[in-house]
């Protein structure tokens, strides 16, 4: 089955819809959406309008590339260490009689 991705936007308007006097199960039947899918939305988008929602997704977003650049980090320190670990024992053995 092909999921179909939902804006921030739609949801948040989805979310609104069922607030109304529309029951849930009609708004999920209506957008093609299951019940466990709503829920989820409502427990993450719940209280949020359109403006929050939109700087959750920047936040998530800049959270991804800081935690990416963490990980380069990390792996530029663990290969040096490696080098110099490796000149230091190649080192060790030549000076030995």
């Amino acid at each position: 089955m092909i999921q179909k991705q939902h804006s921030t936007e739609a949801i948040i308007r989805i979310l609104r819809q069922a607030e109304t006097d529309e029951t849930n199960d009609s708004v999920c039947r209506a957008h093609n959406v299951s019940k466990a899918t709503f829920h989820r939305w409502k427990r993450k988008y719940g209280e949020m309008d359109l403006a929050d929602a939109k700087r959750l997704k920047e936040l998530e977003k800049e959270n991804a590339e800081l935690k990416k650049m963490l990980t380069e980090s990390l792996l530029k320190n663990r290969v040096l260490e490696e080098v110099n670990a490796k000149k230091w024992y190649a080192r060790c053995r030549r000076s030995k009689p």
